[in-house]
């Protein structure tokens, strides 16, 4: 039979109904350990003889892409592709597949649901009054608020629209800018700086820069208003964490809700350990809508790309 690797860890660990598809287009599944991050000696070892790779966002080094002389086609679960070599791909002739807007819901409420938890001190009270204690800190609310929106794909969009839903205002950045359908008295386009100056909270729904360069290094942190909140859902590369660490430590920023570390899991606690961080597992497009919708994509995507497999039934 010819194979597929599958390697995201949504799928290794739970093996959805969503892949049944290739099986009946005759593949055989090969599967990464359950639930893990596969290494690139992993890949190594699971590439050979594989044809399709339904990718997650483990990091693939160039020389995997060389190695896997089988391979053509790699659909991702997903939209982000940075943690793949694309000029290796291309020069291989390998196929790089996105799963389109799969995610945007289930990302973009978690997004929210960071902004709500860093402005009411959700985590901390939950832990004050589990412990015995009755911590009542004054919250802010999400209405009457400047919200900066860094990035306006379909996750941006649908958080520019729940936030105005919640009485926000809206800024936003985006070097290709698109209708998102708000009334412009609550929703504009702006240059970075005048989103930097003017938002009391930003949320980045940006793909990483391709020179690796963070969005928010210490000079852009230094120019958000006193007690800003960052929320980061989406690359870990897009926020100088040194330089978050610091803008926290100085008391110049009020929080940061992240969803992405430069490590994962981070083996250095000092930013997911700080008391005015709120940190999750990348768990953005981990609900079971959107495991199911981004699965979907990607086979429907990988059995357009390579036709079904010579082992298929008639």
């Amino acid at each position: 039979m010819t194979r597929i690797l599958i390697t995201p860890r949504s799928l290794t660990a739970l093996r959805p109904a969503e892949l049944t598809p290739l099986t009946e287009a005759g593949y055989d599944l090969v599967w990464a350990k359950a639930g893990e991050t596969p290494t690139p000696e992993d890949l190594n070892s699971l590439l050979p003889g594989c044809v399709g790779w339904l990718a997650g966002v483990e990091p693939v080094p160039a020389e995997v892409i060389r190695a896997a002389s089988a391979l053509r086609a790699i659909s991702r679960n997903g939209v982000g592709t940075d943690n793949l070599p694309l000029a290796e791909c291309e020069a291989r002739g390998v196929q790089v597949l996105r799963a389109e807007g799969a995610n945007a819901i289930g990302v973009a409420e978690l997004a929210v649901s960071l902004m709500l938890s860093l402005s009411r001190h959700i985590p901390e009270t939950d832990q004050s009054v589990k412990s015995g204690g009755w911590l009542r800190k004054r919250g802010a609310e999400i209405s009457g608020r400047t919200v900066g929106i860094v990035g306006m794909g379909a996750i941006g969009a649908h958080v520019a629209r729940v936030v105005v839903a919640m009485g926000a205002k809206v800024l936003a950045f985006d070097p290709f800018p698109r209708d998102p359908g708000l009334h412009p008295a609550l929703f504009s386009f702006v240059s970075f700086e005048e989103l930097l100056r003017s938002a009391d909270l930003i949320s980045l729904h940006a793909p990483a820069r391709a020179d690796g360069v963070p969005l928010l290094g210490a000079a852009e942190l230094a120019l958000l208003p006193p007690g800003a909140l960052v929320v980061n859902t989406a690359r870990a590369s897009l926020v100088d964490e040194q330089a978050m660490k610091a803008a926290l430590a100085s008391g110049a920023l009020g929080g940061y809700g992240t969803d992405v570390f430069a490590e994962e899991p981070p083996r250095d606690l000092t930013l997911a350990g700080d008391p005015n961080v709120i940190a999750t597992s990348h768990i953005g497009a981990l609900t079971a809508e959107s495991v199911s919708r981004a699965t979907s994509i990607a086979v429907r995507n990988l059995i357009r790309a390579l036709g079904p497999s010579a082992g298929a039934p008639a």
